[in-house]
């Protein structure tokens, strides 16, 4: 486990195969709530053996420089992660966010101050100019950690992501480096 930063109240880490088990424990204990915001999941992807290969992979894309994940670390517990993916280099500077959160730890602002500093980090040492974010209309908790942090609404895209079976629309939500323009 390599700390990234630490914020106000928590640690955000990237983590190898050796803290899979970590990952499933999160995975357990909130398989029902992130349910309903994520791609439907085989039973593997529960397991430690399907977790460590994926901190494999999530280190090569890091290593690549298409991924930054932090995982929040609160009270020695994993209890979400924050990621940059599909991050495009050239002309466009861009990138993906995506993050989830530990249904036992909502409207606490831990996402926002964690979304907050991967954002630093994105500015500042990745030198990225978009961070775009997709966002189910349902989904207001997600919303408003977006708006508060600056976030504005680029549009909505219909049937953007199959989301439990289900092709979502998404509104389009965008957070640019202002000082590189």
């Amino acid at each position: 486990m390599k700390v990234i930063c630490k914020t106000n109240r928590m640690s955000l880490v990237q983590l190898d195969s050796s803290s899979c088990d970590l990952v499933v424990d999160y995975f357990s204990r909130n398989h029902d709530f992130l349910g309903q915001w994520e791609p439907e999941r085989d039973e593997s992807y529960f397991t430690a053996e399907f977790q460590a290969e994926l901190l494999v992979k999530e280190s090569k894309l890091s290593e690549d420089g298409l991924l930054f994940k932090a995982w929040m670390l609160y009270d020695d517990q994993i209890i979400g992660s924050i990621a940059l993916s599909n991050i495009v280099r050239g002309a466009f500077q861009s990138c993906h966010l995506g993050y989830r959160l530990d249904g036992e730890f909502l409207n606490r602002g831990l996402m926002t101050e964690g979304i907050q500093a991967v954002i630093v980090y994105a500015f500042d040492e990745l030198k990225l100019h978009r961070i775009e974010a997709n966002i189910m209309p349902r989904n207001a908790a997600s919303m408003k950690v977006v708006k508060k942090l600056g976030f504005y609404d680029e549009g909505l895209a219909l049937k953007y992501l199959k989301i439990h079976g289900v092709w979502e629309d998404h509104i389009h939500m965008v957070l640019r480096n202002t000082a590189m323009e």
